[in-house]
């Protein structure tokens, strides 16, 4: 009797085994640097980064600009100055300086968070038209980093062209 269950169990198994192996396994591939890169969102996500942070990289290039001026003016100035004029100015520029990389640090913290704001929405919105992709072409697999993947599996231009269509808002 005990055989007779284990023949039937290993019948059972190889059976599924070949019937799941017969079955084609369906993968894709999203390549996310030309998502983020190619589709509208993101090029839209840039250009309000752009736009929303100009004004401030401009007045940090003019105020680099003007402590060159003055360091190049100090350099030039330096041998007819006297002691006690040449370290108050030495101190000014060394004052310029430091609050000029403070507002540069600043500026790069606050630009970062902001891109990583806009990233985080457009990969958002990518991954929800994944997940669509997924459930619509049944999917048994979809990938987002690989070594290497096949143009046959690759379905990024897809992703581009629903995120571009404004699919899966």
């Amino acid at each position: 009797m005990k055989s007779i269950f284990k023949t039937l169990v290993a019948s059972a198994l190889l059976m599924g085994a070949v019937a799941a192996h017969s079955q084609e396994l369906k993968i894709g591939f999203v390549n996310l640097d030309r998502v983020l890169r190619d589709a509208v969102p993101a090029k839209a996500a840039q250009t309000k980064l752009e736009a929303e942070f100009n004004r401030r990289e401009k007045e940090l290039s003019e105020a680099e600009s003007r402590l060159k001026s003055a360091s190049d003016r100090f350099e030039k100035d330096a041998p007819t100055l006297g002691e006690g004029e040449r370290v108050r100015r030495q101190r000014d520029l060394v004052d310029q300086d430091r609050e000029l990389q403070r507002k540069r640090r600043e500026f790069q913290e606050d630009l970062n968070q902001r891109k990583n704001e806009e990233l985080s929405s457009v990969l958002d919105r990518a991954n929800r038209v994944v997940k669509q992709i997924f459930d619509q072409e049944k999917f048994d697999l979809i990938l987002q980093e690989a070594v290497f993947a096949g143009p046959r599996v690759d379905i990024t231009d897809k992703v581009i062209k629903a995120l571009n269509g404004g699919s899966s808002k």
